[in-house]
């Protein structure tokens, strides 16, 4: 038996969050049993855990789209007992049983070694946002971004995937401009290493004009909608937006002029299917890349009690920088 996070839904459609006792049997088919250490909370987690159940299928469930632990058994040759690993993506959490416990059995398919410089809470510190801001900046660079005196921007930047592109934008001698829509954040990332802070309000409405003064040498958006509408007329020419989540929205009211007149690229992000390869490369820039003490500063630690108010929260927007969940505490 072990503890997990488990979502239940009564007749009346209504759910409900709690720790309980769960047997080993109880697990989904899968080629690796991991004995979970480190989970986290992302904006999914928070619809599966929250009122509705959001992203669940079917019930009980148990939540949680990241996980790093070690392997306990495994029929596949590729991982043995012993070995640490970490998931992000493949519709875990939300499909299948997720990091909400202290076991977990997946597929070997979707498992990535955990790199030798980093512990299973390092690794979670930086989880699955973490992990699609690493996408997010590589995908820029892979379309030419460079460091200049001219501003990376970071939309939704005290979020998870905000709060670690600017660490990471901002360690690799980028100028960072920071979006926020909460003043109160923007000592925390200044900390993080963004160099100017951006009101939401001043970005976060459609123009008449398609095109105004190039401002931005690239942009990591989290929000979308009528930001990013608006922020594609402000990139420079040739420049590229790296577009990973939509808090603001998911329509986009824009129109074609700058990609035609600019050459602007929107590139879409997604860390959910990634194929193994880029996963591998994307955790090795982590390492390499990732100001670990920064981003330890952004963490907060959790339980799995703590998650049912943690889910409502990250819902309304109250919750700033990484938390990652001790699921053995």
């Amino acid at each position: 038996m072990f503890n997990a996070l488990v979502v239940n839904k009564n007749d009346e459609g209504k759910t409900s969050a709690a720790v309980q006792s769960v047997d080993l049997a109880d697990l989904p088919d899968g080629d690796v049993t991991v004995a979970v250490e480190y989970s986290t909370l992302n904006y999914k987690d928070g619809l599966c855990v929250g009122p509705g159940g959001g992203l669940v299928r079917n019930y009980p469930h148990v939540p949680g789209i990241d996980f790093a632990g070690t392997v306990e058994s495994s029929s596949d040759d590729r991982y043995s007992a012993g070995d640490k690993v970490v998931l992000t993506g493949w519709r875990v959490g939300e499909m299948q049983w997720g990091g909400y416990a202290q076991k977990a059995r997946v597929s070997a398919d979707w498992l990535v070694p955990l790199p030798d410089e980093i512990t299973t809470r390092q690794a979670m510190a930086v989880g699955t946002a973490g992990f699609t801001a690493v996408l997010a900046v590589m995908a820029l660079e892979d379309h030419g971004l460079k460091p200049s005196d001219v501003p990376v921007l970071v939309t939704g930047a005290a979020g998870g995937v905000g709060s670690v592109a600017t660490a990471l934008l901002a360690n690799l001698g980028y100028q960072v401009a920071a979006v926020t829509g909460r003043p109160e954040t923007a000592d925390y990332l200044k900390e993080l290493g963004a160099t100017e802070i951006v009101a939401r309000e001043e970005i976060n409405e459609t123009v008449k004009k398609p095109l105004e003064k190039e401002a931005w040498s690239g942009c990591v958006d989290a929000v979308g909608g009528e930001m990013l509408a608006r922020v594609l007329g402000q990139m420079q020419y040739g420049a590229s937006v790296a577009a990973v989540g939509l808090a603001g929205g998911a329509s986009l009211p824009a129109t074609v002029i700058p990609f035609l007149l600019r050459g602007v690229n929107l590139l879409g992000i997604d860390s959910v299917m990634q194929p193994y390869e880029p996963r591998v490369r994307a955790w090795q820039r982590a390492v390499k890349d990732l100001p670990m003490d920064k981003i330890e500063k952004m963490v907060q630690m959790a339980t799995l009690s703590d998650l049912p108010d943690l889910g409502r929260g990250i819902l309304k927007g109250q919750v700033k920088g990484r938390v990652v969940i001790d699921v053995n505490a």
